[in-house]
């Protein structure tokens, strides 16, 4: 089959030679050993090549199809992905038969600010530096949050040390200071927290990698940083009582954000 743009959400095995196809029903849900995701608006994207680095090395680390056929995967994703409407796609490296998959969905409600669960969730992802392994387990955890009348979780370590959320990066400011977790810890490496980093080299904000407990975030100004919303300023605690202050630098950080979304590679 010669891969052309998809119009209709579902879920799609790629073959080599043959692109793309409609994969049976029962492939849906299986386990997954690499995924990664991105909101695409109107044919364009975020930091495209980022996440296809991401995916490609997560690939070969875990054994999955060699660089070449990697290329030829997303050079059919590519060609594939609507150029109209707001989407959430994925790509899929499936465990066991290690096949490419290409899960075309539209994308949820777009959020501007998030309350989270402060009570936070042991970490109970088995493979926490490579996103696919765990997607169920961190499911669960948000619906556990939801349960306590939040919309997402905080990981937390052993020690009590914020990691990240359930679905983004944990990123907070102490004073003039940006924020988050050491990256020796077991944090995934997120694309738009990179993007955000940079962007505050370049404009000379200093940067700090902290051990914090969700109670020294208290009084901070706290963002979820992800690729599908971008950044969330947390506007709200459950679970103890959170200082939650103005959200003073999370507006102009959101518009530099959505300004980045390039069309994607003809």
């Amino acid at each position: 089959m010669v891969t052309r743009p998809v119009v209709a959400e579902g879920l799609w095995a790629w073959t080599p030679g043959r692109g793309l196809a409609p994969a049976p029903d029962q492939e849906a849900g299986g386990r997954l050993l690499v995924a990664d995701s991105w909101l695409l608006r109107e044919g364009r994207v975020r930091a495209y090549a980022r996440h296809r680095e991401r995916f490609s090395r997560s690939c070969v680390e875990c054994g999955g199809p060699e660089p070449r056929r990697l290329a030829a995967f997303w050079q059919d994703v590519t060609a594939a992905l609507p150029r109209t409407g707001e989407w959430f796609p994925r790509v899929e490296l499936a465990a066991g038969s290690l096949e490419l998959r290409l899960l075309v969905r539209p994308a949820p409600p777009l959020g501007t600010e998030i309350r989270l669960w402060a009570a936070g969730h042991p970490d109970p992802r088995t493979v926490p530096r490579r996103k696919g392994p765990d997607l169920e387990t961190l499911a669960r955890v948000r619906r556990r949050a939801a349960a306590e009348g939040a919309e997402e979780a905080v990981l937390i370590a052993p020690s009590g040390t914020v990691l990240e959320s359930a679905t983004a990066s944990v990123l907070w400011w102490e004073d003039d200071t940006l924020c988050l977790p050491p990256p020796r810890l077991p944090v995934l490496p997120g694309v738009t927290a990179g993007l955000v980093q940079e962007r505050a080299l370049r404009s000379g904000i200093r940067i700090a990698h902290r051990e914090r407990t969700v109670a020294e975030l208290d009084g901070r100004e706290v963002w979820l940083v992800n690729a599908l919303h971008g950044i969330r300023p947390v506007t709200g605690w459950t679970g103890r009582p959170m200082r939650v202050p103005p959200a003073e630098r999370a507006g102009e950080w959101r518009t530099w954000l959505d300004d980045l979304m390039e069309p994607l590679p003809s």
